[in-house]
């Protein structure tokens, strides 16, 4: 079982690389900001916590029956899909949103990965998602994109 100082640090650091995506998503004027991002990353990590942590004690009284974290994690997936859904938009031949609905995917796991102690990983990821999103501008910088996402 981990102390309550390590789920409160896990929460704070899950905030934290849910504001800075969120940042960058705000600064560049996109549907999904700093709050959505932060919320979907805290969300996601406090899942984790519950469904690695929260029933332990269910899980001990049935030992056939022996709980299995993983089930609350996988429905995260799906319910950050629904909220990235409804950040895209088709305007004829135009996308918008796409970007930012997998940034908030990505938060998600990002949250995910810290709610389940996998540090190292998910802070390579988180900065890699962040150069991601950041690459994109300077593609466009250079002229060598030309695609209109963001």
């Amino acid at each position: 079982m981990l102390s309550l100082q390590e789920m409160i640090a896990r929460l704070l650091l899950a905030f934290l690389v849910g504001f800075l995506i969120g940042l960058e998503r705000e600064i560049r004027h996109k549907p999904a900001g700093v709050r959505t991002h932060a919320l979907v990353c805290l969300g996601s990590t406090l899942f984790t916590l519950i469904s690695s942590y929260g029933f332990t004690s269910l899980a001990s009284r049935n030992p056939y029956q022996p709980g299995d974290p993983a089930r609350i994690a996988a429905q995260i997936v799906t319910g950050v899909g629904f909220i990235g859904g409804g950040i895209i938009f088709k305007d004829r031949d135009h996308i918008r949103g796409l970007t930012t609905a997998a940034s908030i995917w990505l938060t998600a796991g990002l949250g995910t990965g810290i709610g389940a102690g996998l540090y190292v990983p998910t802070l390579v990821a988180a900065a890699l998602g962040y150069i991601t999103l950041k690459l994109n501008r300077l593609l466009q910088m250079w002229g060598l994109d030309n695609s209109g996402e963001e």
